[in-house]
């Protein structure tokens, strides 16, 4: 039986159904929804997304028995309609439009009025006595189908438009007469025959046949490319082409055209939106030509049909449970819709109306929570670039923490600090370092050239919750110079940028920032989501003011707390620093006990914020040599400070450089060679936790062991835990209840998870360097080339933004299988960065981990994806696991 790739619509019955999406695509099903359920719309056929498919993967030729299911379809249509395809007499024009399985407005392309030629330009005219219709008909098919189906620049045509208009002194495509129409025409068809080499086709059924293969040459056009990465739809899917039967809106002021929604699609107001225009073709509406009116306004110029608008809408509305984006014409006062879809919205109309429709018992709690895109929560909590701006764009780079930030560019951390005083500023840097943490801490965003998306320079501005964008190599920095250039452009210190950290765009000048505002409506969404829910969602912070805003943020206790941040701090940065300059033991406890109370502090304030909520604390991981000055005049600054001769310290900055510091002398391996440094750090957490548990306040610290890869790593450093940890409570005369676990990011350590298991009470994946170690790829590095694998389709996802199930995630998977075959209750977590990305929260829910911990302004993200997942399973028949 063969293939069938063309569906009918019209005359109340339709071949498909509103389910069809994937064969049919959004526009087709949704027509073919509306005319089974009786909604006037001009019938035509579609023709299916199988046939895009077949279009691509045999070089660009169409099955063969498309033509004569075409050729059918249009006799029906001729029947149905009552008119002839290239017939004089009763012409039937027709749009043939694309449409994708998923709403992508704009990005593929749409002819109208096919069908005309000269001799139904006659018939038109004597049919509609309305000459001047019949020629801007024409002129506007001419110019669509030259430009959409052989490249034609738009402006090539509206140079010709313009310039008739300004020799005539008009200033209104509606003040042309026919002589000028006629005048255009003719002057197309010379600019066609230039850039073609033939006259402009006359025949019917060619046309059909260039519009049609142009709409499926539009879906692989680079907008509509950009489009579906930015968005994450496949390339795959391919677009249906719709066939459907002209009607028009400019044969006099009882007709018109507009578009709107069922309601507001800005701030999910539940009012009637759109807008329209008496006397026009649908474009008009959009292209700016008019000024529009408020679709209320029809109410006045055409009551009866406003009053059917209303109702037909709301129908819609009701039968898809969902605000429709919609389109219509009205042709002698008879009011045809055009498409309905899903309508596109903000954020916050998002969350508006999913809560409105489930009060008004339309959807389910359930649903609503799916209607909103976890990312999308970005837009309610960072500032956004004003969507009216204009924007001059002169580089992008990797969106690495979302929101704008608009300041003067400066080029080092101290500047940033003092100029912060006088206005805001955005660091730009070649890349950031754990020396820059102050100057990030003041700069409203930060841009740097080099490094990916859990560079330091995204990991630390997404847990600031700044702006940030990285990687842009397009931008050549000079921070001698303090300047930057991109294609031919110099930014100097003191000038204005702006940034967006949401889709990686770095633009010229000050731009308008519109604010973020939360409403009740996200409390009560996301209360749905936490009932829901089987993960519990934590934040990684490293100081009290990022666990306030965790907890702001519905944060369940912190799952990462980086203690290395805290010694970066001006008042206790040259003890460290003296701390690893020491030439024995001795000097280096001196060192590390005037530390101690810093550190000691700190774990207070973090204990304190989450008011019994887990803190878990990462000893300290990074190379020691990170911490010691990068120049000469820095390390003579330091020998003032703590006495020690600058070829001391240079000797030792030069004996603790590696050639691959991060698999080098990090993580556990520096608690095991300076023991002296573990037994500090757990003497400040329990001392910190003995002290507030004299106070009446609950703490439950966890210690984190990072980078182990062998169990006995794992007991070297838990035994000396353990003994320092009873000597405090004895010292104290309290004792607390704390925890011993390790992170999982070496590879072997995931493999031998069931040993390490028998001496650890929790797993923490760090899911940043499993990443790195299981795909062999530098994140500070992968940027140079991630872009290309994903460009070639090497990789869907860039792995360090959204987890690799299939490699690092089968460890992951592994690793709680075996370890819970011997400690069952085992409390497994992630604290990469990947614990705040959808996709792979719910891969966390999947493999049964208990909590996902990620930066604080991604936690209501993360707690959306957690409640989503639960939400995906049971629709999928899979189980919702039960959490240990």
């Amino acid at each position: 039986m063969a293939t069938k790739y063309v569906y009918f619509f019209g005359a109340g019955k339709a071949d498909g159904k509103g389910t069809m999406k994937d064969l049919l695509g959004g526009k087709g099903a949704g027509l073919a929804e509306m005319t089974n359920a009786g909604v006037p719309v001009p019938a035509g056929f579609t023709i299916t997304t199988d046939v895009c498919r077949y279009y691509y993967a045999n070089k660009q030729k169409l099955p063969k028995e498309l033509e004569g299911q075409q050729r059918a379809a249009m006799e029906k249509l001729q029947k149905v309609m009552q008119k002839g395809f290239g017939d004089p007499k009763s012409p039937l024009l027709v749009s043939v439009r694309s449409g994708a399985k998923f709403s992508m407005p704009g990005m593929m392309d749409t002819i109208l009025n096919l069908g005309i030629n000269e001799a139904v330009v006659e018939g038109l005219t004597k049919l509609t006595s309305n000459e001047r219709f019949a020629w801007d008909a024409y002129r506007r098919f001419m110019q669509m189908y030259g430009n959409v189906v052989e490249g034609i620049e738009k402006s090539d045509f509206e140079h010709i438009l313009e310039g008739q208009k300004n020799r005539r002194n008009i200033k209104l495509d509606v003040e042309l007469t026919v002589a000028d129409l006629k005048e255009i025409v003719s002057n197309y068809k010379k600019l066609f025959e230039k850039h073609v080499g033939q006259p402009f086709p006359q025949d019917p059924w060619k046309q059909l046949e260039g519009a049609r293969n142009a709409v499926f040459k539009s879906w692989n056009n680079p907008r509509a490319i950009y489009y579906r990465k930015q968005n994450k739809i496949s390339d795959d899917l391919g677009t249906a082409v719709s066939v459907q039967s002209m009607v028009f809106g400019n044969m006099g002021n009882d007709s018109g055209t507009g578009v709107g929604f069922t309601r507001n699609p800005s701030n999910g107001n539940k009012e009637f939106y759109g807008e329209y225009l008496t006397n026009a073709q649908g474009e008009d509406v959009v292209a700016g030509i008019r000024t529009p009116k408020p679709i209320v306004e029809l109410g006045n110029d055409m009551p009866e049909v406003y009053k059917q608008l209303r109702a037909i809408t709301s129908r819609l509305e009701k039968h898809y449970r969902d605000v429709q984006d919609f389109e219509f014409t009205i042709e002698k006062n008879r009011l045809f819709m055009l498409q309905t879809r899903t309508g596109k919205r903000t954020a916050a109309a998002a969350v508006k109306i999913a809560v409105d429709m489930v009060k008004e018992k339309l959807i389910s709690k359930e649903e609503a929570l799916m209607r909103l895109e976890p990312e999308h929560i970005d837009q309610l909590l960072h500032p956004v670039i004003d969507p009216k701006a204009n924007l001059k764009v002169i580089a992008k780079g990797l969106p690495a923490s979302p929101g704008a930030a608009t300041g003067r560019v400066v080029f080092d951390a101290d500047d940033a600090v003092l100029k912060s005083k006088e206005g805001p500023v955005i660091l730009v840097r070649q890349e950031t370092n754990p020396d820059d943490i102050h100057g990030m801490d003041a700069a409203r965003g930060i841009l740097t050239a080099r490094g990916g998306m859990t560079s330091h320079a995204a990991v630390v501005a997404r847990g600031m919750g700044k702006s940030c964008v990285a990687g842009c190599e397009e931008i050549r920095v000079s921070e001698a110079n303090k300047q930057f250039n991109v294609n031919g452009t110099t930014v100097r210190e003191n000038e204005w940028i702006t940034i967006d950290g949401s889709t990686g765009r770095v633009i010229l000048g000050q731009v308008p920032l519109i604010e973020p505002e939360i409403s009740g409506e996200f409390g009560i969404f996301m209360s749905w989501a936490d009932n829901l829910r089987k993960l519990k969602v934590r934040a990684n912070a490293d100081i009290p003011r990022d666990a306030r805003v965790a907890r702001q943020f519905g944060a369940e206790g912190i799952g990462l707390c980086r203690t290395e941040h805290m010694f970066f701090a001006e008042d206790r940065l040259p003890f460290m620093q003296e701390m690893i300059v020491a030439q024995d033991v001795d000097a280096r406890k001196t060192a590390l006990a005037k530390l101690l109370p810093f550190q000691k502090d700190d774990f207070k304030g973090l204990f304190r914020e989450m008011k019994g909520y887990p803190v878990t604390i990462r000893l300290i991981d990074p190379p020691l040599h990170e911490f010691l000055p990068k120049t000469k005049e820095d390390a003579e600054a330091l020998s003032r400070k703590i006495g020690v001769p600058v070829e001391k310290i240079t000797k030792a900055s030069e004996e603790l450089h590696e050639f691959n510091p991060m698999l080098g002398h990090r993580g556990c391996r520096l608690g095991i060679t300076y023991p002296e440094i573990t037994e500090m750090q757990t003497k400040a957490i329990i001392g910190a936790a003995c002290e507030l548990a004299q106070e009446k306040i609950k703490v439950v610290p966890e210690i984190m062991v990072p980078l182990v890869g062998n169990i006995n790593e794992f007991r070297d450093q838990k035994d000396l835990i353990v003994r320092v940890a009873d000597e405090t409570m004895k010292e104290q005369g309290v004792k607390v209840q704390y925890q011993v676990g390790t992170m999982i990011e070496v590879p072997r350590a995931a493999i031998t998870a069931d040993e390490i298991a028998t001496e650890a009470h929790f797993f923490s994946f760090g899911t940043n360097d499993l990443t790195q170690m299981t795909l062999g790829f530098s994140r500070d590095d992968a940027g140079k080339f991630i872009k290309v694998y994903l460009d070639k389709k090497i990789f869907k996802e860039d792995p360090f933004q959204t987890l690799d199930q299939d490699g690092v995630g089968q460890l992951m998977q592994s690793a709680v299988h075996k370890a819970r075959k011997v400690k069952k209750d085992l409390k497994c977590g992630i604290c990469g960065e990947h614990g705040g990305d959808p996709a792979s929260v719910k891969f966390c829910h999947r493999i049964d981990l208990n909590y996902v911990s990620c930066s604080p302004y991604r936690v209501p993200i993360a707690r959306l994806s957690a409640a989503q997942a639960v939400i995906e399973g049971k629709s999928k028949g899979g189980s919702t696991y039960s959490q240990k």
